[in-house]
């Protein structure tokens, strides 16, 4: 575990952090390659990182604070300003939005930014699993397998050995990555396989986590993975047979500020 990676004074730069922003950072460098492969700008990959980033933290944190503050009656503005607290979940519904609202106004369909962002997302993701489990956080259940870890500094803290589910979440998500990279071109709707692939790694490490269990003897984020896997397939059984929108390519000479798909 390393939590800290530096101080500045009071101010702190967790390893979190770090690999959130690599995540981030990834995933950019991706779909400006998917961006070449459509014929769109690929600096426009970076705006709409702007988009993504802040709608996911910000949708990561309103998540974070009202599931908290109902479950157990915390102050909901002391959770939403608090450094701690990212939820995924959140983060994935307010980046989606964010990015839609930044298709509309540059120009981008947005099925096409959602095939070409599918593959840095799955792997970004992957990215930012790291980073959960430098600081001892989702941790799994105590365990005797040889590579059962303690986190003396987690979140909460445990000396007992427990699955690094953080890790086991991390390969899926790169072999994830990997599969949509191999059907970029020939997937009806690569996101709704990036949806439905995550959501079925998600529920099976689920199983080795202490979630409480909230219906049916599962845990809440294996009802939102359930969400994920069935919207994925059903997106991909509407798009399937759909071509995807052409693109207006810019004109030699004319700036590159977006691309409009053609009626």
């Amino acid at each position: 575990m390393w939590p800290i990676l530096f101080e500045i004074g009071s101010f702190q730069v967790s390893t979190f952090g770090l690999m959130m922003a690599l995540g981030f950072l990834l995933a950019t460098w991706l779909t400006a390659r998917r961006f070449e492969e459509y014929g769109l700008d690929p600096d426009l990959s970076t705006t709409m990182l702007l988009y993504c980033m802040g709608g996911g933290v910000l949708g990561s944190k309103l998540y974070f604070a009202t599931d908290v503050s109902l479950r157990t009656g915390a102050p909901f503005f002391e959770l939403l300003f608090a450094r701690d607290g990212i939820t995924w979940y959140g983060g994935f519904i307010g980046g989606t939005l964010a990015a839609i609202v930044g298709c509309h106004l540059h120009g981008i369909p947005t099925r096409v930014y959602s095939s070409a962002v599918a593959v840095g997302a799955a792997a970004g993701q992957a990215v930012g699993r790291i980073g959960c489990f430098l600081v001892g956080d989702d941790y799994g259940r105590v365990t005797d397998v040889p590579w059962g870890l303690a986190f003396p500094q987690g979140a909460p803290p445990t000396l007992d050995p427990v699955h690094p589910t953080q890790l086991y979440e991390m390969a899926w998500l790169f072999i994830v990555a990997g599969i949509l990279w191999r059907r970029r071109h020939t997937s009806p709707f690569l996101f709704g396989e990036y949806m439905a692939l995550n959501g079925l790694g998600r529920f099976f490490v689920e199983t080795l986590r202490v979630n409480p269990r909230v219906a049916l003897g599962l845990t809440e984020p294996q009802w939102i993975a359930l969400g994920l896997v069935a919207s994925g397939v059903v997106g991909w059984l509407y798009f399937r047979g759909k071509p995807e929108p052409e693109i207006a390519k810019p004109k030699p000479g004319s700036p590159k500020s977006g691309a409009r798909a053609r009626a």
